[in-house]
């Protein structure tokens, strides 16, 4: 076996020599990959809140359209004072019944 040292070392006092456009470009990549990453993250941000105010509007939806035909959630007044006029009617109706049956 040879005793022969390698080429290769590396120690405290190791320069490294780059040209200056390879530094001025790999300084401009690390800012472009910088800025892509937060886009992206921002981005991906955005688009998960939104998903998240989508499913509220659409879990309070389906809640309204089960609900309201039952009328859990009210009414308009409109169809307040509908129920109040048919109510009538049917009081009346029955009421000319009687009268129709005691004949």
């Amino acid at each position: 076996m040879s005793d022969k040292k390698s080429g290769f070392n590396v120690n405290d006092r190791s320069e490294i020599t780059i040209p200056l456009r390879n530094l001025i470009a790999l300084l401009i990549f690390v800012g472009v990959a910088i800025t892509g990453y937060f886009s992206v993250t921002e981005r991906i941000t955005f688009l998960e809140h939104n998903a998240g105010m989508q499913k509220i509007h659409v879990d309070a939806n389906s809640e309204f359209r089960v609900k309201w035909p039952r009328g859990e959630l009210g009414a308009l007044p409109d169809d307040a004072e509908q129920n109040m006029r048919l109510t009538h009617i049917e009081k009346q109706l029955e009421d000319m019944k009687k009268l129709f049956e005691d004949e």
